[in-house]
């Protein structure tokens, strides 16, 4: 599975001669889908004859599984995809609307005026390519926008340089440039409440007026091997290979938290307030990250009375502070944060346009990626390209004059970064759920999401029966040659990863991307690396072309992608219990 956005491990599953005979009986299929046969090669035609009664039987003797995924072939226009790979590899829009999204417009947090204007440029330029429908549809947000303006910091004595840093999101400016003492807090790891109070009472005299290093530096291990950046074929087939026991996505289990420690957040939110009432001028965290890759998320709260001033500083010199302060030196910084608010952002917006199907017209096959990014850098690998890969996919049928029969939606949200957010709210107004559906529900089709960086795309995962995944597969057989290898059935309705399971979570299909890793979760993912050059341009037309290509096909299909009935939906799961709340002891200053 996934967290957040970290992309899959890879499952190398096992085989067995029965896998092995299912997948020729899979291979004999697909020449038939490709309209060939093994007569047509001298070497098998002997075998074929003599063999033929054997695999009929065994088909029929297979999984219900298999025999559900191959009762019905799927219709492939050959040569339309041959129109969908020549439009998409010689007239390509994607890298100018990736550079728009990240050069022109930059980091697009939710609720800032960039994002706004992000979602206006694709709204003209949707239809500028002829797409219909092309709006801007609201949500409630609830918090303020927010954006950094500027950012300076340095180290002035016992040595002059410039620091590295990124302004954590929803946190108040510093009231003009500050010159203060550097001081280091290291807090009790996995604390009780007690042993939290006990610390602040023994430091509380020490942060007034200090810019406070927060926790001792992290470790950061140089990599000596790095990770692969493309998927094994081999081992990616066998994840897409509903016949092998291993398939599918393995979701690790989540430690139980301990309920006498607090979490995370609750030191937080609490040296937040400890900071704040004994008067401390800015919070500094380490990075804690190699190659001066800096993640910069957000104040919780939203609050930005709640907070001071925060910045994250980069491993490197994040250490290099520490020690100096180790050795009994003093060490003077200077820092100047500017940020602004927007109260308009308590309003943001998903981005909508349609290709109109024609006699099915009132069902809809939708596609897209989320359009909001974390502000460290232009968020062009999360999610700039994800969105211009559904953009193009979607170009590319309407510059074809090709006449869906099914209504073709694009939707680019906002909100994904803070919790799915602005899908969630799209599929509440629009489909409901399984357990209360509105009229839409019964006329969705799937949504194609694409989340996952600049590799392309390898397979999918679809909420719904193995029906639904056998004709997928089938649908993306063409596109092997690009990269794209399969799919698989999922019964989770869980929510997290990326925004189609916003559509998994109400019983709907959602159709979420695996790629290839490249640098993304090593490098780009949600950090200060995350620009326009790290794209790789081949890999991204390959997967618009494949997704054109499936999207096209499944709203030409005369019955909608098969779905969980009422009665075999899965349930949601179970909200997780949450973590004890202790009454905090804050440490005040002494009068």
């Amino acid at each position: 599975g996934q967290v957040g956005n970290l992309p899959y491990k890879n499952i190398v599953a096992a085989s067995s001669d029965a896998t092995i005979t299912q997948g020729f009986i899979t291979l004999a299929l697909r020449s038939k889908i490709f309209k060939l046969t093994f007569s047509e090669t001298s070497m098998f035609k002997n075998y074929w004859q003599k063999t033929l009664t054997l695999t009929v039987v065994f088909a029929l003797l297979t999984s219900s599984l298999v025999q559900a995924q191959t009762a019905t072939t799927e219709s492939i226009d050959t040569e339309t995809n041959a129109r969908i790979r020549q439009e998409g590899m010689s007239n390509s829009q994607i890298m100018r609307t990736l550079h728009y999204f990240t050069d022109v417009f930059g980091a697009r947090l939710t609720g800032s005026p960039n994002h706004e204007k992000a979602a206006n440029w694709a709204v003209n330029q949707m239809q500028a390519w002829g797409m219909q429908n092309a709006h801007l549809e609201p949500w409630d947000f609830g918090h303020p926008g927010w954006l950094n303006e500027r950012f300076s910091a340095h180290i002035l004595s016992p040595v002059n340089d410039q620091l590295t840093c990124e302004v954590l999101a929803w946190t108040p400016s510093t009231n003009g440039t500050v010159v203060a003492q550097a001081m280091q807090i290291a807090l009790p790891e996995k604390p009780m409440q007690a042993e939290l109070t006990t610390y602040f009472e023994s430091v509380k005299d020490k942060v007034k007026g200090r810019i406070v290093l927060i926790g001792k530096p992290q470790f950061v291990p140089v990599t000596i091997t790095p990770s692969a950046r493309r998927l094994d074929d081999k081992d990616t087939k066998a994840r897409f290979n509903s016949n092998n026991p291993g398939a599918g996505f393995q979701r690790p289990t989540p430690p139980t938290p301990d309920p006498t420690k607090l979490t995370v957040r609750q030191i937080s939110e609490q040296l937040d307030q400890f900071l704040l009432s004994n008067g401390a001028a800015i919070r500094v965290d380490d990075g804690g990250r190699d190659q001066g890759q800096i993640r910069a998320f957000n104040n919780r709260t939203f609050d930005v009375t709640k907070a001071l001033p925060t910045a994250i500083m980069r491993n490197e010199d994040y250490g290099r502070i520490w020690r100096i302060l180790n050795d009994g030196t003093p060490v003077e910084l200077e820092i100047n944060i500017v940020n602004r608010y927007f109260e308009a952002g308590k309003t943001s917006y998903n981005t909508i346009a349609e290709i109109p199907g024609t006699d099915k017209k009132d069902e809809v096959i939708m596609l897209g990626g989320h359009l909001d990014s974390w502000h460290a850098a232009t968020g062009a690998t999360d999610n700039a390209i994800g969105c211009a890969t559904m953009m193009e996919a979607a170009r590319i049928i309407k510059a074809l004059g090709l006449k869906p029969r099914r209504t073709i939606r694009v939707a680019l949200w906002s909100g994904e970064e803070q919790g799915l957010l602005g899908s969630q709210a799209y599929v509440k107004e629009h489909f409901g759920s399984a357990e209360n559906p509105k009229p839409e529900y019964a006329k969705f089709g799937g949504y194609f999401n694409i989340d996952s960086g600049t590799g392309k795309a390898r397979g999918f995962s679809v909420f719904g029966p193995p029906e639904a995944a056998g004709i997928l597969r089938q649908l993306f057989a063409p596109s092997e040659d690009l990269g794209l290898l399969g799919a698989i059935s999922s019964k989770s309705r869980g929510l997290g990863g990326s925004d189609h399971t916003s559509f998994n979570q109400a019983g709907l299909p959602g159709i979420g991307a695996m790629q290839d890793p490249i640098e993304y979760g090593t490098a780009t993912w949600h950090t200060n690396l995350d620009n326009y050059e790290r794209i790789i341009e081949a890999d991204v037309k390959q997967s618009a072309i494949a997704i054109a290509s499936a999207v096209y096909h499944l709203a030409m299909r005369d019955e909608l992608l098969p779905r969980f009935t009422s009665e075999t939906m899965p349930e949601l799961p179970k909200a997780p219990t949450p973590a004890p709340t202790p009454a905090p002891v804050v440490a005040t200053p002494k009068k």
